[in-house]
Formats: structure tokens, sequence, C-alpha cells
């Protein structure tokens, strides 16, 4: 009984030695396997400033420098349009001849009755004087006077009326002429050959717009327009005298317009619907390739910021509510993560106004189910390499053109 009961302890207590030994075992195991997971490899930017022209591009559409609506200054019948549809006109050219012969009529009426009335007024002034003298003789009634002098009056006066006449009837008889007010491009013709017209009509015979230059018409936002004076009031923005108020123009087919215009005017008035002010451009159009009424966009020019700081899109992600935040790498050669302040994209990068400083080593590749505190393995990216990495992660990443959250 003895030996059965040694039996039955040296296997209780071998047993229990070989757990303990397992137990040990899969702990080394285990110790060793989490000592030996590899540190994760990411790809860094390292932040540096940069000189950047930041510029606005607005939509709007165009509109003729000048426009001369056609009209008649006198009733009557047309005889003949003297000028080709859709072709240039030159300022003072003969467009439209109205029969002018009732108009030369009455000039020649009124010149008559102005020669008949210049004809009495010698002998009316003669008599007016003769009595005069008769009268400081005695030898004439005070009366006899007085109406030869008014004779005289009422002469002279009627002289004045003719005359007035004869201009009228001459000034009548130049607007038979229909001539263009400016120099232009003429659209179609609302009347034909033996049409009759009305003086001051509300249907314009023709219209002139004048192309060259041509206006440019955009909006702006009023808080748009504040942001920038603001920033230019701090000193975060310089204007070149050189670029002040020069604007670029880009067509409806993308391509951009060869010549430069200029910023007229801002408009004093907000639209009460839209919040925004209306801006004028003009631009040069020697060509006539812009045509009123185009739809076509324009960048104008903000200021030069001198110390930007610009960072990859692919070094920026966004959270769950939308707001952008980038992974750096900081003390320790670990991740941490900044919440940022983006202004717009420019080309392939986003300008950042807040969460990123010079030096900052922004994570472009690697950043993969990385977590704050996360230590990593650094490569950092030269220029070339960092062209090699937007092109791979082109398309990847769906940004919008104006990130402005925090």
């Amino acid at each position: 009984m003895q030996r059965l009961g040694h039996f039955s302890l040296s296997k209780t207590t071998l047993v229990a030695c070989l757990s303990l030994f397992l137990l040990v075992g899969c702990s080394k195991d285990a110790s060793k396997g989490s000592q030996g997971r590899p540190v994760p490899a990411v790809s860094t930017v390292t932040l540096a400033p940069h000189k950047v022209t930041l510029t606005t591009e607005l939509s709007g559409r165009t509109s003729a420098f000048r426009v001369a609506e056609i009209r008649p200054r006198v009733s009557g019948l047309i005889e003949r349009r003297l000028f080709t549809e859709g072709s240039t006109v030159a300022e003072g050219q003969l467009l439209y001849q109205i029969d002018p012969a009732p108009f030369q009529a009455e000039l020649d009426s009124a010149q008559a009755a102005l020669a008949e009335a210049k004809a009495k007024l010698p002998t009316t002034q003669l008599r007016a004087d003769r009595y005069k003298s008769l009268v400081s003789n005695s030898a004439l009634s005070q009366q006899d006077y007085d109406d030869a002098a008014s004779n005289l009056n009422q002469l002279k006066a009627n002289i004045i009326s003719l005359e007035a006449r004869v201009q009228t009837a001459r000034i009548n008889l130049g607007y038979t002429k229909v001539t263009a007010p400016i120099s232009g491009r003429i659209g179609r013709s609302s009347v034909t050959d033996g049409a009759i017209v009305t003086a001051y009509q509300t249907t314009a015979l023709a219209t002139i717009q004048q192309l060259d230059p041509v206006y440019v018409d955009v909006p702006q936002s009023t808080a748009a327009m504040l942001r920038m004076k603001t920033r230019l009031k701090e000193g975060q923005l310089a204007t070149p005298q050189q670029d002040r108020d020069k604007v670029r123009l880009i067509l409806e087919d993308g391509e951009d317009y060869p010549l430069q215009g200029t910023l007229q005017f801002s408009d004093v008035t907000v639209d009460p619907t839209t919040g925004s002010v209306i801006l004028r451009l003009i631009f040069p159009n020697p060509k006539g390739e812009i045509l009123p009424g185009m739809f076509v966009k324009a960048v104008i020019t903000d200021g030069v910021n001198p110390k930007a700081i610009l960072v990859p899109q692919q070094g920026v992600s966004r959270d769950t509510k939308g707001k952008p935040y980038a992974l750096i790498v900081g003390k320790d050669d670990k991740v941490e993560q900044r919440m940022l302040t983006l202004d717009r994209a420019i080309g392939s990068e986003w300008l950042v106004t807040d969460g990123l400083a010079v030096g900052d080593k922004v994570i472009v590749a690697g950043a993969q189910m990385l977590r704050p505190g996360t230590a990593v393995k650094v490569t950092e990216l030269d220029q070339t390499s960092q062209e090699h990495v937007q092109e791979a992660n082109a398309g990847t990443k769906a940004m919008p053109k104006d990130a402005g959250g925090k």
C-alpha cells in the first residue's frame, strides 16, 4: 500500500511540473512574440514655407462695352437700309435713309417766311426812326410813334421765331439720315425698305454693340471680400504693384484667354438675395473672340503669401464629422494627430492656415491603421519621391475644392 501511494504522489507531482513548464514556456513565447512585432514604416514630408500667389476664380458673363439702340427721331418712310446685318459699322456711318421730301419742303417754307419778314425790316425800321424825329418836333402824335415802334418790335420777334422754325426744319431734315452713334458690330434690322417708322418708337431699328474692349461682370461673396481685406490688413497677404487689379480669363471651352484684363470697379450695393457684390472687369477684345452673354471664369489675384504652408493632399484625412486632420511624427518618433484649418487646394496640395507649423513631419504614406502614440520608423521623402507618391495616390481621395473646416 505504501508503494502504491508513493506512485500516485509521484504521478501527481509530475503532472503539476509539466503544466508549470508549459505555462512558463507559453509565457516566454508570448513575450518573445510581443517584443518581435515589427515597427510600422511611414514616409513623411517636412514642411517648409513657400511663396504662393493666391487667386480667386469667379464665374460670370460678358457684356458689351457700349450698346446703342438705333431709333428714328422723325416719322416717315424708310427709303433704304444702307448696312449689312452683322457687319462692323463706324461712328457716323449712314444706316437708314428716311424719305426727306416733306422735311425739305418744310425747310423751304420756313426759309421763305423768314426771308419775307427780313425784307420788311428795313422799311419798318426807317418808319419808326422817322416818326421818332417828328414826335420830337411836335409834328406827329405820340400814338403814331408808339404804333410804329410796336410794329418794329413785333417784326423783330417774328424774325427770331422764323429763324427758330428754319433751324427746327433743318434739324428734322438731318434726322432723315439715321447714322451710327458709336462704332461696333450691328445686329439684324427690325425693318426693311418701305417700312413706316415713328419718331422715338419703342422698337429699335437695330442695335450696335462695341466689343473692344468688353466687360465681364462676376459676383463675389461679401464674406470672401471681407476675409481677403482682413488678411491684407493683418499682413498675411501682400499685393505687388504690378499685379494689382490684374485679371485672367478662362473661356467656356476651358482655354485661357491670351490677353490680360483689369479690375475696373466693385459695386457698392450688396445683392440681398445672394449676399454678393458685382465686380466689373474689362478685357481687350481686338479680334472679337469674346461675345456678349458668354459664360466665363475670371481669375483674380488676391495677393502673395510669402510664408504659406502647403501639405500634400494625401497627407490630409477627415474624421467622421468631416473635419480635416493630419498625422505627424512627433517626439520619440511617435504619431501625433493635428486638426487643421484648410484655405484652398493649390494643385495637388492643401494650403493650411492653422494646425501645422514649419518643420513638422507630415505622414504621407503608411498612415493606414496608425493611431496617436504609435511608434513608427520614418523615411523622409525628397521632391522626386513626393511626386511619385502623388501620382500613386491620384484619384484615391476626393477632396472638395473649398475645404475651410477646422
